[in-house]
């Protein structure tokens, strides 16, 4: 079960850098429960989604403000059906053409071959300084 677990992770992960959107979602079941723990007025894709055509249709406004730069998979820890990854990742803001730099953390569960929850978490303070381009005032 680890092994498929691992394959299933590094499949998914593989697509989404390359931009096979279409793989991605093949990857996923119907009823995903996806949620990016992210200010949703600074980030409008992020917040809770249901369902494979909610999370693609997300996924689809990342890529109209920002552009894949890179994304490290640093760790990778599978048990079961389960996963947890922390990468380090760079996304260019098309508007402004900044460049965001940060680490995330996913946890992942699959269900008969398919991603049906997935969470993930950055340190939303630092990100939105970023995506802002200026220092929050305390």
């Amino acid at each position: 079960m680890a092994q498929d677990t691992r394959a299933l992770v590094h499949a998914l992960y593989d697509a989404y850098e390359r931009g096979d959107l279409e793989r991605v979602a093949a990857l996923m079941h119907d009823d995903i429960d996806w949620v990016m723990y992210a200010p949703v007025s600074v980030f409008p894709f992020a917040g809770p989604h249901r369902g494979r055509n909610a999370v693609m249709t997300a996924l689809a406004s990342i890529s109209k403000s920002y552009a894949l730069l890179h994304y490290n998979r640093e760790v990778v820890v599978v048990d079961g059906d389960r996963a947890a990854v922390m990468s380090d990742v760079s996304f260019r803001q098309h508007v402004t053409g900044r460049t965001l730099r940060f680490r995330v953390a996913n946890f992942l569960r699959f269900a008969n071959g398919r991603l049906i929850e997935f969470r993930e978490f950055v340190d939303t303070f630092d990100v939105v300084e970023q995506a802002l381009g200026r220092e929050l005032a305390l």
